[in-house]
């Protein structure tokens, strides 16, 4: 981890309210040097599936400890979202992808090893969207039967994860926040929850009275946030303030004692100007509404 030595500890500066500045990189030397220099209170690794050979993950989890060490204790893992480009769904099975769900499998285990050991959380993915998705979602009997699946595999996840697993929303009928059936069933069985908040408003549509009412409903369960905008109707990973997500409404519905990212990228991974933008633009407004006595 050459460069990344020679970084000195430096005490995070006080930052009054519920804004954090939380960055997100992959285990690139080159990313978490731009990254870690900013001394961001959050950290989210990114994960690819070449980081899960025995000798990668070995480097991959010194990388970890160095950030625990140096930066942030407050560390999040985000399971790698693909295998031989076949998103890791949760409506895989040994008879759907069996190459893609043992690899799944296999990822899963090395990465709760690593957060038993360390004591981080990993971020897994309850459905992604799109295409892809919803063929999946067609093999099944019905809708009924593939969120059945979905929530059995989740109830298995969380408990494996011995309280380091958190439960991402994705934009599909399988698995999004919004859909009254599953957030009562998300309420019911109590899951610790990563909330996207342009995954909620492009999975209703860009309906920003619905988007508000689901991160009401499931504000008590939201563990870390990802904080990006949209437009609404697709997967555009905007900076805060450039999509039509109204962050005045959003903001005194976060919950205060969950951590949060800006995921919204530049134009290539080496920088991250945009989440830069996003978390000066959050706090203006942070600092607006604290001013105003809200």
């Amino acid at each position: 981890m050459k460069g990344l030595t020679s970084m000195a500890k430096l005490a995070l500066p006080a930052r009054p309210g519920k804004v954090q500045l939380g960055l997100k990189a992959g285990a690139d030397p080159t990313q978490l040097l731009d990254r870690l220099k900013y001394r961001p209170e959050v950290f989210e690794f990114f994960t690819s599936e070449a980081d899960f050979t025995p000798t990668a993950f070995r480097t991959f989890k010194a990388k970890v400890q160095f950030v625990q060490t140096n930066v942030t204790r407050k560390i999040v893992i985000h399971h790698p979202m693909k295998f031989h480009d076949q998103h890791l769904d949760q409506l895989l099975d040994a008879h759907r992808e069996p190459q893609a769900y043992a690899f799944f499998q296999q990822s899963t285990a090395q990465l709760l090893d690593l957060a038993n050991d360390l004591n981080v959380r990993i971020l897994v993915h309850g459905g992604y969207g799109g295409a892809e998705s919803q063929q999946l979602i067609d093999e099944y009997p019905s809708l009924v039967a593939a969120r059945a699946t979905v929530f059995d595999h989740l109830d298995q996840l969380v408990a494996q994860g011995n309280g380091h697993v958190m439960i991402e929303n994705g934009i599909t009928a399988s698995f999004m926040y919004g859909d009254p059936q599953i957030d009562d069933t998300i309420l019911a069985h109590h899951w610790p929850l990563v909330c996207d908040l342009s995954h909620v408003f492009i999975g209703l549509h860009g309906d920003m009275d619905r988007t508000m009412a689901a991160l009401t409903k499931l504000k008590p369960l939201i563990r870390h946030y990802h904080l990006v905008d949209s437009l609404g109707q697709r997967h555009d990973s905007l900076p805060l303030g450039a999509g039509l997500i109204d962050w005045r409404r959003v903001l005194p519905a976060l919950n205060p004692q969950a951590t949060m990212i800006y995921e919204v990228p530049d134009e290539t991974d080496a920088t991250c100007a945009n989440m830069l933008r996003s978390y000066h633009y959050l706090r203006g407004l942070e600092v607006q509404q604290l001013e105003s006595g809200r």
